[in-house]
């Protein structure tokens, strides 16, 4: 049987990786596939040739729109990122009637209804494995291997740079700015660090996670986001004196009022194996109603890791090129006729509980006022640590943590606390989640 033509649309960290375990496992994963599988046509406007060998033995070109068109091509890879051109390209592919492979979870979190609605007319497969977590397999174990199970929720540290950061805080004791410039001279942040330190990279993820785990619509826009730019140093090594630790969170959760979908800082008992899950590692903890809690780890970034599950997209493809379109595995793991128009909750109608630290003026009767205030909102407080003011400091730091309680009621508190003569600033507040099966 002849091979099957790859177009890769980009060659960089991703895309050369792929270029090079597709080309060093090829005789491995024809095995797999039952057919061989080439890249024949790259597209790219800037690559190392040294960095993917091999690579002048394929047609590269600057315009990935003729890698698309191309009629010898029969799968398109889509490495690029970002939404335009991605989206245009993606598309342009799904109309000649050719299969996509794609790392992009932007594209796919803000246009993956679109683009799904559009391989479904044209009966072609747009594969999204390595756009989650990385080399880690969870899309395919929430699609395919735990189809029998009603999902409860989904967990997951899906950002390494968010992790490394609160690991590098906790474990040195570093301020969160200085961290910050570690990883960037790293390579784990961008130059520009907004999309992972503010949550943003993890709130597209964890749409696609929601969705495949609730038969949901894809919707970004209504995913609350939270970065962790305010965490302190003194806020991980209070959150550890209590026993807990504290890590950048998505969080999906159906209930009977709705569905959560939550991207914020949140505290774990310092027992669960998620919260021990440090550095850049990812980590995915899906509870459900038959198997109970399973968790999923590894890299969630990287050239092969990355690569890993794109090739592995792509054997997918291969192996069902020849099947009916019908009885494919759905891409969002229900019938496209079956996905529910569940509401998603507002965060204000969202209920956990919360590590609260503000900084107060050391004077009588400031616990009490605090806690009348939790108290008339029906706010009960589990701990309290008031630590004593510095040499000739008239300020203090206070931290409390409270019961579960809808986030509307404790925005109202918050605000209240806020007002009080003796509460200096802001309030910083760090929701928490339990996590138990």
């Amino acid at each position: 049987m002849e091979p099957v033509n790859v177009g890769l649309l980009g060659l960089g960290t991703v895309g050369g990786g792929t270029f090079n375990v597709l080309s060093r496992n090829a005789d491995e994963i024809a095995r797999r596939a039952g057919r061989g599988i080439r890249i024949t046509h790259a597209a790219a406007r800037e690559y190392d040739p040294a960095s993917v060998p091999g690579i002048e033995s394929i047609r590269v070109t600057d315009d990935a729109f003729r890698v698309v068109d191309d009629p010898d091509v029969e799968i398109v890879v889509e490495l690029i990122g970002g939404y335009s051109p991605a989206r245009e390209l993606v598309l342009q592919a799904i109309a000649n009637g050719k299969h996509v492979v794609t790392a992009n979870k932007a594209l796919i979190a803000l246009h993956g209804n679109e683009i799904f609605a559009a391989a479904q007319e044209k009966g072609v497969t747009v594969a999204f494995e390595a756009a989650v977590a990385g080399g880690i397999p969870i899309i395919k174990a929430m699609r395919e291997g735990l189809a029998a199970n009603r999902i409860q929720w989904v967990a997951g540290i899906i950002n390494g740079t968010g992790n490394f950061i609160l690991t590098e805080m906790r474990d040195k004791g570093r301020d969160f700015d200085e961290v910050l410039a570690e990883a960037q001279a790293l390579g784990y942040a961008e130059a520009d660090p907004t999309f992972d330190v503010e949550g943003i990279d993890a709130a597209h993820k964890l749409t696609i996670l929601a969705s495949i785990a609730f038969g949901i619509p894809l919707q970004f826009d209504r995913t609350y986001t939270e970065g962790i730019s305010r965490i302190e140093a003194q806020d991980v090594e209070y959150a550890g004196a209590l026993g807990y630790r504290i890590k950048h969170l998505g969080i999906a959760r159906k209930s009977e009022a709705g569905i959560e979908m939550r991207v914020h800082p949140t505290l774990i008992p310092e027992r669960r194996l998620i919260a021990n899950v440090d550095g850049v590692m990812n980590a995915v903890l899906v509870l459900g109603d038959a198997v109970g809690p399973t968790l999923y780890y590894g890299a969630g970034a990287g050239a092969e890791p990355t690569a890993s599950a794109v090739v592995a997209d792509v054997v997918d493809v291969v192996r069902a090129l020849t099947s009916d379109p019908e009885n494919r595995v759905p891409h969002l793991a229900f019938q496209p006729g079956e996905l529910s128009d569940l509401t998603v909750l507002p965060m204000e109608q969202v209920e956990t509980a919360y590590y609260l630290r503000m900084q107060v003026h050391d004077e009588p009767g400031v616990m009490a006022r605090i806690a009348g205030i939790l108290g008339d909102a029906g706010i009960s407080i589990e701990a309290i640590q008031q630590k004593e003011p510095a040499a000739g400091c008239t300020e203090l730091p206070l931290v409390l943590l409270t019961h579960r309680v809808l986030e509307g009621r404790m925005d109202q508190a918050i605000e209240r606390i806020e007002a009080l003569p003796s509460v200096v600033g802001s309030v910083l507040r760090i929701r928490m989640e339990p996590l138990d099966g």
